[in-house]
């Protein structure tokens, strides 16, 4: 039955299986035994590849983010584009990635803030990684208007927070109820606008008092 895949293949099958196991049950509900169905393997292929389930929650985890990173910045690249169409281009791209993986969505908004200390610690790396990537982004758009002011790394974070939180306030993680993310792109560009042309930021990103 899983001779003919690869190993990529096969983490990719069980964290799959995973997701729709979240998507259905939710993670504290989800066995190892739904997780190997959902992907047409054995238990003792699971255990090949993780150690429990908590190991495979954050490979999931990761490999959503990693996906979203990508998109984000294969969207938001520079070339004749003004700092607003990068982003409005990175914005939407974003938010039809989200929409795109509605079994991964439930993991990545909910499920990994309440799976124990080592799942944390990872969403803090990842939303760092996020916000670094607008960071960048911004730097992008800079280097077309230098009257962009820098965006800080703290400030980033709260970006991305804020946006989470909208996804949050739209659609119901746990039924998928609720109108698309792709109804927020024109509040997240909104916010992004304000806090980019905020009159209150020097060059550098900092505060001008």
């Amino acid at each position: 039955m899983t001779s003919t895949r690869t190993v990529d293949e096969l983490r990719a099958d069980l964290t799959g299986g995973l997701a729709e196991s979240i998507a259905a049950k939710g993670y504290a509900a989800t066995t190892i035994a739904d997780i190997v169905m959902h992907a047409r393997v054995s238990k003792r292929t699971f255990y090949e590849h993780f150690t429990d389930k908590e190991a495979c929650l954050m490979a999931l985890y990761q490999q959503g983010c990693e996906h979203l990173l990508g998109v984000v910045r294969g969207a938001a690249v520079g070339g004749d584009k003004s700092w607003k169409e990068l982003v409005n281009d990175g914005v939407t791209a974003y938010l039809n990635a989200l929409e795109g993986m509605p079994a991964v969505t439930r993991t990545l908004l909910v499920e990994i803030q309440a799976a124990g200390p080592k799942a944390f610690r990872l969403r803090q790396q990842m939303q760092r990684r996020f916000a670094d990537t607008l960071v960048e982004v911004v730097d992008a758009a800079r280097a077309a208007d230098p009257a962009i002011p820098a965006l800080s790394p703290l400030l980033a974070i709260a970006l991305v927070g804020g946006v989470h939180e909208m996804m949050l306030q739209v659609s119901d993680p746990y039924t998928g109820a609720g109108p698309s993310f792709t109804t927020l792109a024109p509040a997240v560009d909104e916010l992004v606008y304000a806090i980019l042309t905020n009159p209150w930021a020097a060059p550098d990103g900092s505060r001008m008092e």
